[in-house]
């Protein structure tokens, strides 16, 4: 008997463009319903959450708070277009500020992290009258032409490089530094290698620096303790300004702090933020200090940005996180699931390196016997036995090669046994 899950993914291969990715491929799975940290599919097998829709599902599916309120707002007004004001987008760009580190003051809404990384550049480049944007190798900035210009991934950049103003540089990637660099000299060869390209690649003037404090879709690249507080001097001698990503290290994820780049003692003249700051409600923020904001200069305006009712998300989320203290229970179950990751790391001979911050953390899989050899494939069976354990994940990195787990940040320390035991035997069946 052809199951509805297979039925529905027939008609998902004939309507949707192919270039739209799943994981699992013939055996996607087809998600009816969720609640909290788990989801169902439309067979009615239960799994357990551990990428949350791309760490954008941050207090958890349909969170009882957070509908209420949002149903609310459904029933008050459900769009304005920033033509017209509105109230809540005041009060969620308000709440932005209170948070964010430094001076950051004045809020930019849009609908995704795509948008936000656009108003970013925009904003740099107005303030600093410089074009030039330099950004890391292994970066992933969204799949608008611009984004997909920043990103240096080679999978995600389609259609061709429009933007000759955007240059790579190197990303300090500890696990697979060349040469066998210790974290101090691959930051010395970072620090070399941008000044090397702002004097060669530009006119020696730069609008900005951006980076994601943790690289997502690189494959929660970490980097070392005094990376950004190298770059920073660089960035501003060249006339730039320091933009951080925060669309997936934003909003508790990495664990105490709000935002990633505040673990490195950086305070950014831009920030972007989009996925986890609505619980899954389309959103993007781009937040500047006064004087960057106010250089963006011009008429514009977004129909869909700080629509009333994904504010009222965004704002309930916000206040569901400070009410449970989220930060601080992703630095407590993130540190409970990290000794269990390194605990199969000792067990599993393909299992590389093991990183990340909070509840942001990574698995890189490699082939056994090798001197750190990507082993995609073996990723992808990793993957999928997780899945027939009743674990969701996800993967990343340039090679394919990299686990990523991500529950949502209420995760209780039940789950995060329950968890680690899943994929523990998922390991342990593509081990044999």
């Amino acid at each position: 008997m052809v199951s509805t899950e297979a039925s529905i993914y027939d008609r998902y291969r004939e309507s949707i463009f192919p270039a739209v990715t799943a994981y699992y491929g013939d055996e996607a799975v087809v998600i009816d319903r969720a609640k909290d940290q788990y989801v169902w599919d439309v067979d009615g097998r239960r799994y357990l959450d551990f990428f949350g829709g791309v760490l954008t599902i941050s207090v958890g599916h349909c969170n009882d708070y957070v509908t209420e309120r949002t149903i609310e707002q459904l029933q008050k007004v459900q769009h304005t277009s920033t033509l017209f004001i509105n109230p809540i987008m005041v009060e969620v760009a308000e709440k932005v500020a209170e948070l964010a580190p430094g001076r950051l003051q004045k809020c930019f809404f849009t609908n995704s992290g795509s948008e936000a990384d656009e108003t970013a550049i925009l904003a740099a480049r107005m303030y600093t009258g410089n074009r030039d944007i330099v950004t890391l190798r292994h970066a992933y900035s969204g799949r608008t032409m611009l984004a997909m210009t920043l990103t240096a991934h080679g999978t995600w950049r389609l259609g061709g490089v429009i933007d000759p103003h955007v240059k790579h540089v190197r990303n300090p990637y500890v696990y697979r530094a060349p040469l066998g660099l210790s974290p101090e000299q691959l930051v010395d060869l970072c620090v070399q290698d941008l000044e090397e390209t702002i004097a060669t690649c530009t006119d020696g003037r730069i609008a900005a620096f951006i980076a994601e404090p943790i690289q997502g879709v690189g494959g929660f690249i970490v980097p070392p303790e005094d990376y950004f507080k190298r770059i920073e001097p660089i960035v501003r001698a060249a006339g730039g300004i320091f933009i951080s990503d925060e669309v997936q290290t934003g909003w508790g994820r990495t664990g105490d702090k709000w935002f990633g780049i505040e673990h490195w003692g950086i305070e950014p003249d831009i920030m972007t933020m989009a996925k986890g700051m609505a619980n899954g409600s389309p959103i993007g923020c781009t937040i500047a200090t006064p004087e960057v904001a106010d250089a963006l200069k011009g008429l514009t305006f977004s129909t869909f940005g700080g629509n009333p009712v994904t504010m009222a998300t965004a704002k309930a989320t916000i206040e569901y996180m400070e009410m449970h203290d989220l930060p601080g229970n992703a630095t407590k179950q993130g540190a409970a699931l990290r000794e269990h990751l390194e605990e199969l790391q000792a067990e599993f001979d393909f299992i590389g390196d093991v990183r990340g911050m909070g509840l942001m953390q990574g698995v890189e899989i490699i082939k056994p016997g090798t001197d750190k050899e990507p082993d995609a494939a073996l990723t992808a069976a990793v993957m999928a036995a997780a899945r027939d354990q009743g674990l969701l994940i996800g993967k990343g990195g340039l090679y394919g090669n990299v686990l990523r787990i991500s529950p949502h940040l209420g995760i209780g320390a039940d789950d995060i046994e329950v968890g680690a035991d899943l994929l523990a035997k998922a390991l342990t069946q593509v081990a044999q």
